[in-house]
This record gives C-alpha cells, structure tokens and sequence, in this order.
C-alpha cells in the first residue's frame, strides 16, 4: 500500500484548545497529511468528522469544560460516551482505512488503528496530574493500547518505558521524533523589539520558563534556584514564565508572589504562537528542569532559536538536547541556580551552545515527522491483525 489512497481518521479534539504540545503535534500532522494527494484526512471534532483544520476555542470553552468537570458528577465518562457515539457514527458513514489516536485515549474503533503514547506521566507521577485525569487514563488507555495495530511514541525513552510497562512487543512500537516548528528561528535584537518592548524586556536580558504552571513541569524549582542568583544578576536578568495555569499551583504562586511584585519574575500568560516564538528568540536561555516528559517540544523551539536550554537530565530530554545545553539533576535548585549563573556570566560558552543547538534543531523535522507517521499507517492497514 506504499503509494494507494488512505482514508484515515485523526481524533482532532487537541485543536478546540489552546495549543500545547498536544495540540501542536496534531496539528502539524493534520496539515502535512493535507499536504498529500494520496491521503485524505477526516479530523474528529467530538460531535463529528471535518476535512477543515479547526482553529482553537475561544478560551472560555477550557473554561466552561473545567467546571463541568467540577460540579457534574461523572462528566468525563459521560463525555466519552457521547463521543464514542458520534465517532461511530461518522466512522461508519466515513469507511476509513485507518484510525489515528495522536491523544491517548483511543476510541474503539473495527479496523486498523494507531496511537501516540506520548509518555507515561500518570503512571510515573500520578500526584502531578488532576485525579479525574488519572483515572480516565487507567480506565481508557489501556484497552485502547491492546486493540491497536502499532504504537508511536516521540522518543526511545518512552517506547522503552512503554515495552516495560506492559508487555507490548517491541515491533508493534515505533519512534518518531517531533519537528521543529520554523517559527522558531534565530531572530536580532531589531527583529525581537516590537514584542519585547511591550513586556519591558531586553534582548538576551532575560531567563525564559515555557510550558504548563503544574506540578510535573517542576516551576518551584525554576523558581528557588533562580531565588538564589546574586541580587545583581536578577535585577539585570528577570524570569519571564510563558504558558497557561495549570492545576496545583497554590504553592508554586505563593513562592512567586514577592519575585511578581518586584518585578523580578513576569507572568505572561498563555502567548500566541509568533509572540511565543519572538519572546523564545530573545531569551538569554531556556530554564526547563522538567522531572519527566516524553519529548519536550520547549527545548527543541529554544534550540531552533539559537537559545541554548538548561534541562534536568530526566526521561527523554537528553535524547532532544544532547550536549547542546547544560544538564542538571531535576531536583539539584543549586545545581540549577550554578547553571543560570554561567549562562549569565559566560558569552563564550552562551555562544558555542547557541551554534550547536541550531544545528541539532533543525534535523528535527515536521516533514520527517509526517512521512514516517503515514508509513506506520501504511503499515497498519497492510498488515492489521
């Protein structure tokens, strides 16, 4: 089936969000399968099938679904009935080749199917996620992972996690590596101004912290180490944190409040995507001392920018990084704090990182990304069980 025509169906529930990693990997699948003659995508949209690339809520959609969540006993798996009701619907209408799960859970679904396990957070850490969300995964995931044709995963780590956890063999899994988004480029100081100037910032003047504010991403301890450079070096170089409120942050704001109010650390909030990509752009470095992820797409949009990243050496980050920034233990806040420090202090270092780290970057690639997905599907079809 190297060159027939695939009908495949993709869950594009990811796209009604606010784009995280998620929803970014989604959506550069979905539009390099549109790319191609010889597939065509229907996306799922929880009520129905769409050719169209959806572009995300408006805002008060995540809202109103974290109340329901809240005060609707049972809304999930509600939810997820009602959703498995209409996929089937549209998939029989539909007839499609093959099934793409790019989230987790799986609808069940009679033919050939494929899913991105992207990590195993809620089983190595459940006391980071929402409880509600814990339990949806040890309801759904799994009967989802024994009916499917092949696994992909974004890193080896995690296909090797996968393997141990539960058995699955080694060749019913693939890795695929995410891409490099290009709107992560170097960019000069001319280039950055307009968007740095409306949050008071400096090129090359500032920490940068992308991602989440919840638990697993590990912004506490961003927070102390950079507490514990000189007080010269914090007035000269702020922390700026980029990313939506998350879940279990009570403490972590607490910590923040006085570094907030003396201008020392800048919330901005969720940005869009060529703010993000400007703001990344004229960061001194990437701080993501994360304690697990399955890839980390903040470091790999760092490097793309020429913006050396300090990582914990947790989970897959190595395999992203390599030796292209500096790796520190993820609960090391002195290890963390020392690596700030010669990042601030040490042009030269800064330099040679920034130089390597771009050309790492850009041999993660959307394009490869995407090939390598519609071959798995290939592979599904041609030889599903």
């Amino acid at each position: 089936m190297s060159g027939a025509h695939l009908r495949v169906a993709m869950n594009g529930t990811a796209l009604l969000a606010p784009l995280t990693g998620i929803g970014q990997y989604t959506r550069h699948l979905a539009l390099g399968l549109q790319r191609d003659p010889n597939v065509d995508l229907r996306l799922f949209y929880a009520t129905h099938f769409n050719s169209e690339l959806r572009p995300r809520a408006p805002r008060a959609a995540g809202v109103l679904r974290r109340l329901a969540r809240t005060f609707i006993p049972r809304s999930y798996g509600i939810a997820r009935a009602i959703q498995q009701f209409n996929f089937n619907r549209g998939s029989r209408a539909e007839q499609f080749d093959v099934y793409h799960e790019p989230n987790f859970l799986a609808f069940r679904f009679p033919g050939p199917s494929v899913i991105t396990v992207h990590d195993l957070s809620w089983i190595r850490y459940p006391e980071t996620h929402p409880v509600e969300r814990v339990q949806a995964m040890d309801k759904y995931f799994e009967p989802g992972l024994r009916r499917a044709s092949l696994l992909l995963t974004d890193s080896r780590f995690v296909r090797d996690e996968v393997i141990r956890e539960f058995g699955v063999p080694a060749d019913r899994i693939i890795t695929i590596p995410l891409g490099l988004d290009p709107v992560f480029h170097p960019r000069t100081a001319q280039e950055t101004q307009d968007v740095l100037s409306r949050h008071e910032l400096a090129h090359g003047g500032y920490f940068l912290s992308v991602g989440t504010l919840e638990p697993r991403k590990n912004v506490e301890t961003t927070v102390a180490a950079y507490s514990l450079l000189p007080q010269s070096v914090r007035e000269r170089h702020p922390l700026v944190m980029a990313g939506l409120r998350g879940w279990r942050t009570s403490s972590m704001e607490r910590a923040l409040e006085p570094l907030v109010a003396s201008g020392q650390v800048r919330m901005l909030g969720y940005l869009e995507r060529d703010d993000l990509a400007t703001l990344t752009a004229g960061a001194l470095t990437l701080v993501y001392p994360s304690i697990y992820e399955g890839f980390g797409l903040p470091p790999l949009e760092a490097m793309g920018c020429g913006v050396p990243a300090i990582t914990s050496s947790a989970s897959c980050l190595p395999e992203v990084v390599g030796d292209t920034g500096i790796l520190v233990d993820a609960k090391d806040t002195d290890g963390l704090s020392a690596a700030m420090l010669r990042m601030a202090q040490d042009p030269q270092l800064r330099g040679e990182l920034s130089a390597k780290a771009h050309a790492r970057a850009l041999t993660f690639t959307w394009e490869r990304c995407v090939a390598e997905t519609l071959a798995a599907y290939r592979l599904a079809a041609s030889t599903s069980r």
